[in-house]
C-alpha cells in the first residue's frame, strides 16, 4: 500500500462481506447489503496532537481487529484491495 496516515488516522481493511444468499434462500444484490463494520488495521498514523503540541500515542496497533462507525471514513481502492480511512475517534472498539 502506498499510503502513510497522518496524524490521528487509521487505515483499515473491512472484513469481507456475509453470504449474498439469505437463510430463505433470497439473494440479496450487492446495493442491499450493509456495509461492514469490521476490519483489520494496516497502517496508523503517530497519534493526535494536543493543543500544547504533545502527541497522544495511537491505542489501536497494526493487525488489530477493530469495531468502527457505521459512516466513517473515506473509501479508498489500490489494487483491487478495498480500504477506509478514519479518525481515531470513529474507531468504536478493539476486538480481542
Amino acid at each position: 500500500m502506498n499510503l502513510t496516515p497522518l496524524g490521528d488516522r487509521v487505515i483499515i481493511e473491512p472484513a469481507d462481506e456475509e453470504a449474498s444468499t439469505s437463510s430463505g434462500g433470497i439473494i440479496i444484490p450487492d446495493t442491499a447489503k450493509e456495509k461492514p463494520q469490521q476490519g483489520s488495521v494496516v497502517a496508523a498514523g503517530p497519534g493526535r496532537t494536543t493543543d500544547e503540541g504533545k502527541v497522544i500515542d495511537m491505542p489501536v496497533k497494526i493487525g488489530q481487529t477493530v469495531i468502527y462507525s457505521k459512516y466513517a471514513g473515506t473509501e479508498y481502492v489500490e489494487d483491487g484491495t478495498d480500504y477506509l480511512i478514519v479518525r481515531e475517534s470513529d474507531i468504536l472498539a478493539i476486538v480481542s
